[in-house]
Parts: structure tokens; sequence; C-alpha cells
């Protein structure tokens, strides 16, 4: 399979606990419970958007076919969704930015590192992507023991550089579909 065999049909991906599949305005309530929250932003670079901050406005216009993800983070026990995750930035289909973030009352509970070595197994053995890579603000801790639990590894440190909409440091963390760790969830 290839990047372009989901430009129509998002994947879903099963873990142990989680269902990421493509959201629906079904989520509409359960996103309104954690996406407005700006304590979810401190670390992501900018606030939350008008429709993080009124989530029914994600499902108003018609999504434009892309090889990108944008894909709900599900609870297999109620199909609520508590986080997200994209792979966007895609480039010559080699390599995209990936990044996920969660409802604040599922931070330290392992959802992130379920969610996120399931979609780098997923975009390794099912897409042409050769390379994940992400922004970490360095005060973000927790996010960078998630990714180092995932397998990715720290490449560099950007000093006041410019992260979404906001100047910080930042690391670059990375992982190679050549990396022998492909951590299970």
């Amino acid at each position: 399979m290839a990047l372009a065999d989901y430009i129509d049909n998002k994947p879903v991906i099963e873990t142990k606990r989680l269902i990421i599949r493509p959201m629906t305005v079904l989520d509409v309530p359960a996103l309104k419970k954690w996406m407005p929250d700006r304590s979810i932003y401190t670390y992501w670079g900018k606030g939350p958007s008008k429709a993080e901050k009124d989530p029914e406005l994600l499902f108003e216009k018609t999504e434009r076919p892309t090889k990108s993800f944008h894909l709900g983070i599900a609870d297999k026990k109620d199909n609520e969704v508590i986080g997200d995750l994209w792979v966007y930035l895609i480039e010559n289909d080699r390599m995209a930015q990936i990044a996920i973030r969660l409802s604040k009352d599922k931070h330290g509970k392992g959802y992130g590192t379920e969610a996120l070595s399931a979609m780098t197994r997923f975009c390794f053995e099912n897409t042409e992507l050769q390379r994940l890579w992400t922004q970490v603000d360095v005060r973000n801790v927790a996010s960078s023991r998630m990714l180092e639990k995932c397998g990715y590894k720290k490449e560099g440190l950007i000093r006041q550089g410019k992260m979404v909409n906001t100047w910080c440091d930042y690391y670059i963390y990375g992982i190679l579909k050549t990396d022998t760790r492909l951590s299970d969830d």
C-alpha cells in the first residue's frame, strides 16, 4: 500500500485500548470536553484555534483529499475521542511530521505511547514513508519521554527557534523505518 491509497479512505488502527480513526461530527461532544482546554496547549506552540474552541466548526467544511492524516484517538471502552494525531507535511512520500495530543485527564496513563507506537508502525508497514519527525518544546519532559519510549531519537536542539507560533528552545526527534526498535503498544 502507499500514502495515495489513503487519500480518500483514512486508516483505522486498533491497539489494546484504543481505536485510531477518522473523526466525525458525532465526536463533537467528546471533543468539547478537552479540545478547548488551554492547558493542553502549554507546549503546543499556539493556543486553541476558533475550531478547537468550538469543535463543531471542524466539520463544517468538506475536507480536501490529502495524503496527510488527522485522526482521533478513541478509547475502546466507549469509543470516545480522547486525543488526536497528525501525519502531515509529507515530503516526496518519504518523510512526514507527526504530532499527538491528549485530553489532560488521559496524560500519564500510556495512551500517548500506545497511539504513537501504533501510528509509527502503521506508517512504516503500510506506506512508503521512511522517516517520521517532530518538534518538542524542551520544557515538555513528558512528550520527550513518550517519544523515546516509542523509539524516536533526539536529533538536535533548536535554540530560540519558531515552533508553530511560539519562539522557544525545542528538540527535533526522529525515527527511521530502518531503526531496529519500533516499540509495541
